[in-house]
């Protein structure tokens, strides 16, 4: 006999089973940025495609290094909140984090003609650094009752079955060591004492923690041709670290005292995933400067490849309301965990296209804007290590899957600044689009930024806010029939301040 009601508990394990894991979601995660820099960069949204002369634009254009007159060194530590909103069977459920950080770290090294020198080009600037492109951090929790009858082990995804079954047969939560064929699967016959009459559904809840940033190390080169045409390339250095820890649990609401409870009681399963990764990248780009009040600005980055190691491992921990017997023994708990498993595993993320223009208002600030584009279904998982403990692994799926779930997407950033002597007001606003074909809900990003700052003759200070919104959808785990699986929407709201101070030589 397999016991149904266990199995229902199986089902409720699979927040981030490695056997099952999305690699197409981790396609999509790798190749997603934001707003990043220095204060003043963030400060105007990020839109510098066309403004140029800030260590922060080289991520986007490096022909803006062109623009600088005297070297300079810069620092941006930042300090990130982030709150969370989860709808998830009827209930809303808040969590909320913070974080510090180091957003960019840089370094310019600027020469400049004299004026009667008569080479038509001007200047050139090398620079390198650091800078945060991506931030991972995510937290957020969720609690209900998914309404789900007895029946959803045969319903639940034959390999998410099959990776679950281990651990539930080593807790004693089913008779069965394979589930892939149901009731018909492979039983051992451990006569648990166990009655099977409960078809209330069970309480779940679950926390998911994650943590992490994608980091771009820079050289970057920029030159102006008679102070109208300006050129730059770069090569990044990028390097990713992303980690989760997944806590579901499971209860079930029956007392045992009443005639048609079980002796199951609640479980705990706690998954751990750590993917660190790095890769390599470059970008080319131009200013063009027709009068002084425009610019107009290009630039094109090339797919970033990124060699990634994943570790992941699971435990189970069971409780049960009144003893059971397996053989001769009796247990009230049980508990089990596997072996840490390790993959190897590439992503390619698509190639960026982006556009600018900068109108500048004489000595009284500018306005800015950009457009950048980037096709997400064109990303790619491979193997590069075939020595890994899992081998050759057979990514095919889940590149179906970025085609057939992901798009093109078109990023908008637009921002100003106001001089006023030595300082300096900022303002932006930037929306990333929507990176799904089709979704239950708009998953686009949006961000609002603002600033200030003081700029004397060899040293300045700027400071920056971006709040930034979104949602996402999670899946616990993955049935057979879609419209079954459970979605939990998850709005996010991110204030992060950033301080910049840097100096002239």
């Amino acid at each position: 006999m397999k016991t149904l009601k266990y199995g229902l508990a199986v089902a409720l394990l699979g927040s981030a089973s490695h056997a099952f894991a999305q690699y197409n979601a981790d396609a999509l995660r790798f190749s997603q940025s934001q707003p990043s820099g220095t204060a003043r960069t963030l400060g105007i949204g990020g839109a510098t495609a066309a403004v140029g002369g800030d260590f922060g634009a080289i991520t986007v254009n490096p022909a803006g290094l062109g623009m600088f007159q005297r070297s300079e060194f810069s620092l941006s530590p930042g300090l990130s909140s982030l709150s969370s909103d989860s709808r998830a069977f009827g209930t809303t459920t808040a969590d909320s984090r913070s974080n510090l950080h180091l957003g960019s770290i840089g370094l310019v090294f600027a020469n400049r003609r004299p004026d009667d020198d008569t080479n038509p080009w001007r200047s050139g600037a090398f620079s390198m650094g650091v800078t945060r492109t991506a931030d991972y951090n995510l937290s957020f929790r969720y609690q209900g009752r998914p309404g789900i009858n007895q029946d959803i082990l045969q319903r639940l995804d034959q390999d998410q079955r099959a990776a679950l079954d281990e651990l539930a047969y080593n807790t004693y939560i089913t008779d069965s060591l394979d589930a892939r064929g149901g009731n018909s699967g492979r039983l051992v016959q451990r006569g648990l004492s166990v009655p099977v009459q409960n078809t209330s559904t069970l309480d779940q809840a679950e926390t998911v923690r994650a943590t992490g940033s994608q980091t771009q190390i820079d050289f970057a080169y920029g030159a102006s041709y008679m102070d109208k045409f300006f050129v730059g390339g770069g090569i990044g250095i990028v390097t990713s670290r992303y980690t989760s820890e997944n806590i579901i649990t499971a209860s079930d609401p029956t007392p045992v005292s009443n005639a048609s409870g079980t002796s199951f009681g609640s479980l705990t399963q706690r998954d751990f995933l750590e993917t660190k990764g790095a890769g390599i990248n470059a970008r080319i780009g131009v200013i063009y400067k027709p009068v002084d009040a425009l610019r107009i600005g290009a630039s094109v980055q090339t797919p970033t490849y990124q060699q990634f190691t994943e570790t992941y491992n699971s435990s189970l921990d069971v409780r049960f309301d009144k003893p059971i017997t397996v053989g001769n023994q009796q247990f009230s708990s049980a508990s089990d965990a596997i072996d840490p498993s390790v993959l190897d595993y590439a992503v390619t993320s698509p190639f960026r296209a982006t556009g600018g223009v900068a109108a500048v208002l004489g000595k009284y600030g500018f306005l800015s804007g950009d457009v950048e584009y980037v096709n997400y279904a064109s990303a790619r998982v491979s193997n590069y290590n075939n020595n890994g403990v899992q081998g050759n692994f057979d990514f095919g799926p889940d590149n179906d899957a970025v085609r057939n779930l992901y798009t093109s997407a078109v990023n908008l950033r637009v921002g100003g600044e106001l001089r006023a002597d030595i300082f300096r007001v900022r303002a932006g606003f930037a929306r990333y689009g929507n990176a799904y074909r089709n979704s239950g809900a708009d998953q686009s990003r949006t961000f609002y930024t603002g600033g200030v700052g003081l700029r004397q003759k060899n040293f300045f200070v700027d400071a920056a806010g971006v709040y930034s919104t979104g949602t996402r959808l999670y899946s616990p785990y993955t049935l057979n029939n879609p419209a079954d699986t459970p979605l939990v929407e998850v709005d996010s709201k991110r204030f992060t301040t950033t301080l910049t101070a840097g100096f002239m030589f």
